[in-house]
């Protein structure tokens, strides 16, 4: 069993080269390779060429159009005076083509405003978009963190393998001269076993957190790092400052604004189509007829020219489909309204949770630091008096547990804090400008 131990051991710390993740690197794999972003970055780039001037009625609509007809017979011809004729087979061509352009010169400042709502939901759209990014990186550093949470956490516990390895070496020394007896080494024996499959374990956890995270940055699931494990917060000053403008900053409150001048403006270009529209036409044209006809007195005829006029049209009534649409849209205005309002409450809510789950959290972590170095100090003393004899094997082994349980609620309560900042920067819309 000894045997088998030390060959897993060995097996797992075999040190390979190891690039350092740090979290920019993080993020940039994240930003340029996740799908969801590429995804999102799409329909942003469809939202900007539906916002162009190139699909507002700003601009003037040209065609061309050509033709050409043959008609092709028998013709008979009668005079006045008499005269008649038949002619076999004969023809008549005509060509014709024109340029035409028409362009609205007056539509209620309907194009106005729904050129200003297609601007509006190409800001949404942005804000859609840095909300995706939000989320993502939300997610990346919670998995990110968790990775050197753990790491730690394997070196932890892999010192309190080695000091079970040590005392059971010990134990069974002393039991060789008669200082111990076989219920120490057993219990020794037991202790390192325990340690030993509470490494292994966490070997395991971190390797499927590993690929967590490259899922996450759409990377290679089996591509081998290691991340920074030192963290730092942000000071009590930012945040303070972050949760004060955090209402104002939240992108999901800032969605929720874009939706109510959006609909807004979707009213007034409604409503725009009760006024008047002036459209302007022109045209440039040609046609020509050629009639092979020898009684016709023209045989040929060919004209061209410019053309131009002036349509004035007034709504008067369209069956009620524009009082059906006015109705509608301040409707949806209205909800528009009350679903900010909603959700400010909500935001708010949330936001204040985060900011003081996260000062709690600070303040915890503070008390479990001290713990662990008041841990580590009467573990050191247990283990001066353990090598002396002064103390007992199961004592030591107390004192062990004491120190591994303090160091493992220090680690998580620090990672625990990062993430509860985390959280906190994401509510605030800080996030994506801090990392």
């Amino acid at each position: 069993m000894r045997k088998l131990t030390y060959i897993l051991l060995i097996f797992f710390n075999i040190s390979y080269a190891q690039d350092i993740l740090t979290t920019d690197m993080a993020v940039k794999l994240t930003l340029e390779n996740n799908l969801d972003i590429k995804v999102s970055e799409n329909i942003l780039e469809i939202s900007k060429n539906n916002s162009s001037i190139l699909n507002s009625d700003y601009l003037p609509t040209i065609s061309a159009t050509s033709g050409i007809t043959r008609n092709q017979g028998d013709v008979e011809v009668k005079t006045n005076q008499g005269i008649s004729a038949k002619i076999d087979d004969t023809y008549n061509d005509e060509n014709f083509g024109s340029v035409n352009i028409v362009y609205n010169l007056i539509d209620g400042r309907g194009r106005r405003y729904n050129y200003k709502k297609s601007k509006e939901l190409f800001n949404r759209t942005e804000l859609e978009v840095k909300e995706i990014i939000e989320n993502t990186l939300l997610q990346l550093f919670t998995v990110y963190f968790d990775f050197a949470r753990l790491t730690k956490e394997k070196k932890i516990l892999k010192n309190t393998l080695d000091i079970s390895v040590e005392r059971l070496d010990r134990v069974k020394t002393k039991y060789k001269f008669g200082q111990s007896t076989s219920l120490e080494v057993s219990s020794a024996e037991v202790d390192k076993n325990t340690d030993s499959l509470n490494y292994l374990n966490i070997i395991k956890v971190l390797s499927n957190t590993k690929r967590d995270l490259n899922l996450i940055m759409n990377v290679d699931l089996e591509t081998d790092f290691k991340v920074v494990e030192d963290i730092d917060f942000i000071n009590e000053i930012e945040a303070e400052k972050f949760f004060n403008m955090g209402l104002n900053n939240n992108t999901l409150y800032q969605i929720l604004n874009k939706d109510v001048e959006i609909s807004d403006l979707e009213l007034k270009a409604i409503k725009s189509t009760y006024l008047p529209t002036v459209q302007l036409r022109g045209s440039y044209g040609w046609n020509e007829t050629i009639d092979e006809i020898a009684y016709n007195p023209v045989n040929e005829f060919y004209s061209k020219g410019i053309s131009t006029g002036l349509n004035i049209s007034i709504p008067i009534f369209d069956g009620g489909k524009r009082i059906t649409a006015t109705k509608n849209a301040r409707l949806n205005l209205e909800n528009s309204l009350i679903q900010k309002n909603k959700n400010e409450l909500e935001i708010g809510k949330n936001l204040r949770n985060a900011y003081e789950t996260y000062k709690n959290n600070l303040f915890l972590l503070q008390i479990q630091e001290k713990s662990f170095k008041t841990s580590k100090l009467s573990f050191s003393k247990f283990e001066e008096k353990y090598s002396l004899g002064l103390v007992s094997s199961l004592e030591f082994r107390q004192a062990q547990i004491n120190l591994l349980r303090a160091e493992l609620l220090f680690n998580s309560s620090m990672f625990e804090t990062k993430i509860s900042e985390l959280i906190f920067l994401k509510l605030s819309g800080e996030i994506v400008s801090n990392y």
